[in-house]
């Protein structure tokens, strides 16, 4: 009799230690802590009541077990993805690049575009009126930049905690719904209204979820993803300025606008369909702050120059077409609002290519070389605008240095793009526990999102009506200054990851 029941106490065991390593093996697959696993499954019982403490396993006794139940596995069950359990490709996964690229051309695809705005309301539409000057139009990039990485704060625990299609969803809307209000708008303050609060909320509450989400589905690829993801908003800065230019004097400005949001609102259904989390949310309560983070150097150092970077990263986008109009830069084949563009065009490869790279030297060493070169291409813009000094729109003299500032557009898109498409892998990368990544990235995107507000009309408080030459080389050194300064940071970041793993490659 005893020995009966030291057989069904025998295999009873066995039993319960099968379930638990079944349970380990999916937890690879959840969003449990394992340092809380212990605390969530229950231990076995003996006939008796008494609790008996759950079995602790190495990994050689893991593999040993596993080997033992993989029998009583169906022959035909589908192997565990490598990188505990993440796929890094398959349908579904690259469903999520998809959408995560339709999400980026809503949002910084429109801040991309933002340059032939500002030249429009500069230049027509508040001509004579409150709030035309280029500091205070400005303001409106700005703050859809600023919003757009302010709201990760917000966003980042709330996908954590598993609202991921409902922060989609609402922001989608307000990105197509602020739209239509600003084709409707004729003054500043509708205009701010519109166009910079109600579009940049939008923008804040879709842009970090759809980046965060790409960690649950990529690893070894996950820098090559963000990049294919990244390309929306510069194919986005292409399509929608030229649009507008070439529509917006037969038909208005209203219906210019009216026609960006529309495609934006068919597009808008991809991401709201296919976008879906692969593991479950751990619905613990979150933090808005990881205060851990401020104990590493090389996160608070990347936090930094990440804001000084991208306080002045996009003042050429913001100021370039005007710069051509008053130098007369083009011809008849080539109108300044082409520059724009021309940016745009360099930034899809800026999109893509850096974060190839980065698979096999790192994301870390990429966005280094792109910082140190966009701050020389910088300097280098400055000597287009030394040397065009006596170029107008009325003496045709620009036309001389049309070459130039179209290498300098294609150059600086390319690197400046490698910048915007990095970062969010450079964090994941410094992210030790992935379930707070969510909040890593609303963590930095709030301080960069509060560099971005002020860059922008700082610039534009610098340059004026963009009549003075000297008022221009002010405004270019001042963001290539920002930006030199940033990737001083960024090679402090770069110091730091070395010194915990002496990797070359980060």
């Amino acid at each position: 009799m005893d020995s009966k029941e030291d057989r069904m106490t025998s295999s009873g065991s066995d039993t319960d230690m099968q379930e638990t390593h079944r349970w380990r093996i999916d937890d690879g697959r959840s969003n449990i802590d394992p340092e809380k696993a212990d605390d969530t499954v229950d231990a076995p019982s003996s006939e008796g009541g008494e609790e008996t403490e759950e079995p602790t396993t190495t990994q050689t006794e893991q593999a040993a077990l596993a080997t033992t139940i993989a029998p009583a596995l169906p022959a035909d069950a589908p192997a565990a993805p490598a990188a505990g359990g993440i796929p890094d490709g398959g349908l579904r996964a690259w469903l999520q690049v998809l959408g995560s690229w339709v999400i980026m051309v809503e949002t910084f695809g429109l801040v991309n575009t933002f340059g032939v705005y500002q030249t429009f309301y500069e230049t027509d539409l508040l001509v004579g009126k409150k709030g035309g000057s280029a500091t205070e139009i400005a303001w409106v990039g700005s703050l859809q930049v600023a919003l757009l990485l302010i709201g990760g704060v917000i966003a980042g625990p709330l996908y954590d905690a598993g609202y991921f299609i409902y922060l989609i969803a609402s922001g989608l809307f307000l990105i197509v719904f602020g739209l239509f209000m600003t084709s409707l708008c004729t003054e500043y303050w509708q205009i701010i209204l519109a166009q910079g609060l109600t579009v940049g909320l939008g923008m804040g509450l879709s842009f970090t979820p759809s980046n965060a989400i790409l960690a649950q589905y990529f690893h070894k690829k996950r820098a090559l993803a963000i990049g294919i993801s990244s390309s929306g908003s510069p194919l986005a800065g292409i399509v929608f300025p030229i649009l507008f230019s070439r529509v917006q004097p037969h038909i208005g400005s209203a219906w210019a606008t009216r026609i960006i949001a529309f495609i934006l609102l068919g597009l808008a259904i991809v991401p709201i369909v296919f976008m879906r989390p692969r593991v479950a949310p751990s619905h613990a309560r979150r933090a808005l702050i990881d205060t851990s983070a401020f104990k590493e150097l090389p996160y608070m150092a990347m936090v930094i120059g990440n804001c000084l970077v991208f306080m002045c990263v996009f003042v050429p986008f913001f100021f370039i077409q005007l710069f051509g109009e008053r130098r007369g830069i083009g011809d008849n084949d080539f109108s300044p609002f082409y520059l724009v563009t021309m940016l745009n065009v360099g930034s899809v490869f800026g999109r893509i290519l850096p974060n190839a790279i980065a698979q096999r030297y790192g994301s870390i060493n990429l966005i280094l070389v792109c910082t140190v070169v966009s701050s020389i291409l910088l300097f280098g813009w400055m000597g287009i605008v030394s040397e065009s000094a006596g170029a107008t729109a009325l003496n045709g003299a620009g036309s001389t240095y049309l070459a130039g500032t179209i290498v300098f557009s294609l150059l600086y898109g390319l690197f400046s793009g490698g910048i915007v498409s990095l970062i969010a892998s450079v964090i994941m990368g410094l992210t030790k526990d992935m379930s707070r990544v969510g909040t890593r990235m609303g963590m930095t995107f709030f301080a960069t999102g509060i560099a971005c507000l002020i860059g922008p009309p700082i610039a534009g408080s610098i340059l004026g009506d963009g009549f003075s030459n000297t008022k221009w080389m002010g405004m270019i050194g001042f963001a290539a200054t920002s930006v030199t300064l940033g990737t001083v940071s960024f090679f402090v970041t770069r110091y730091g990851v070395w010194r915990e793993n002496k990797k070359i490659v980060a």
